[in-house]
């Protein structure tokens, strides 16, 4: 039962003023000046007392029991149904000849206001066990810096330097992250060819060696220096196994994508930059962060190089039994 701020009578008080009428044989004025409340509102609750006991003392909802213009249950599963499909609030509207604003509100009170991931499949969600177990690699190309962007300014007006800022090219951030402990490495390239990733891949496995992590899988996208036979021969050296994500399924390789997310807010557009210079210099700085001093949800609250360090040591207590 909730009251609200400017109520006169409380359950108690109901209570009480119900049981003077009908019990102890108080008038409806006598008991109504007791309650300090109307004879209207005496009466009122001692009738309710009178045919319901201590239930007709509970307040009642005040919606109507019946609404003439309710949506029917069968249209409200039609546009749950069409939902579920991804489709717009606008298009269910159109496609079932409904006010958008109906639609909406259906929508949002059956909890499928946002699509989100609505229809789609499930996340599967995976952890391996062991750190080097699987290293996730992957690319992010970024426009070298000719002047400062939107991100900066606010506005996305050229100003007559479009042309020099397409002119400064491109920037290609090669990333590597353990799927176990989420430590990662990162090296600011020139380009993607395959030779270029192969000798990321190189540093990386350096990278990971310190940790005292021995790389076994590597998994990545489908791009061409992945699928080059120069990538295959290094890793066949290396005595790595190579996987890679179905086509069109980054899901598969999200560890990748939500550090490279992670990594643009913090480091890439995290910071206004003169040059590109200032920004691949600070890049060592935030890795360092990442790795050692920013704490990770996935992680329970702990740094990537923390978790190398629980990993480890319980690797070698496992190893005496």
């Amino acid at each position: 039962m909730e009251l609200h701020a400017n109520a006169a009578l409380s359950l108690n008080r109901r209570r009480q003023l119900a049981r003077r009428v009908v019990e102890e044989n108080w008038s409806l004025a006598e008991a109504a000046a007791a309650a300090e409340v109307s004879e209207r509102t005496a009466g009122k609750w001692a009738g309710r007392y009178r045919r319901q006991g201590e239930l007709g003392l509970l307040d009642r909802p005040s919606a109507p029991r019946r609404v003439a213009n309710r949506t029917p249950e069968s249209r409200i599963e039609a546009i749950a149904a069409l939902r579920r499909l991804r489709m717009t609030g606008t298009q269910i509207a159109a496609l079932l000849a409904m006010p958008e604003q109906t639609v909406s509100g259906i929508l949002t009170r059956i909890g499928m206001g946002r699509l989100g991931r609505l229809g789609l499949q499930p996340a599967q969600r995976y952890e391996r066990r062991r750190a080097g177990e699987l290293v996730h690699v992957d690319i992010k190309k970024l426009g070298r810096i000719a002047r400062p962007g939107h991100r900066v300014t606010g506005s996305r007006a050229a100003r007559g330097y479009h042309r020099k800022a397409h002119e400064q090219g491109w920037e290609y951030v090669h990333i590597a992250v353990d799927d176990a402990t989420r430590l990662a490495y990162v090296e600011v390239l020139s380009d993607e060819r395959a030779s270029t990733a192969v000798g990321f891949f190189a540093n990386t496995l350096r990278f990971f060696r310190r940790y005292g992590i021995k790389v076994e899988r590597v998994l990545s996208d489908n791009g061409a220096c992945y699928r080059s036979a120069l990538h295959a021969l290094a890793c066949r050296a290396l005595g790595i196994r190579h996987l890679r994500t179905r086509p069109y399924r980054p899901q598969t390789n999200g560890k990748a994508e939500r550090f490279i997310r992670t990594m643009l807010g913090g480091w890439a557009y995290g910071a206004i930059y003169r040059n590109s210079g200032e920004r691949r210099a600070a890049l060592d700085g935030w890795l360092w962060h990442y790795n050692h001093e920013r704490p990770h949800r996935a992680l329970g609250r702990q740094a990537p190089a923390a978790r190398v360090t629980e990993l480890n040591r319980n690797n070698v207590l496992g190893s005496y039994t």
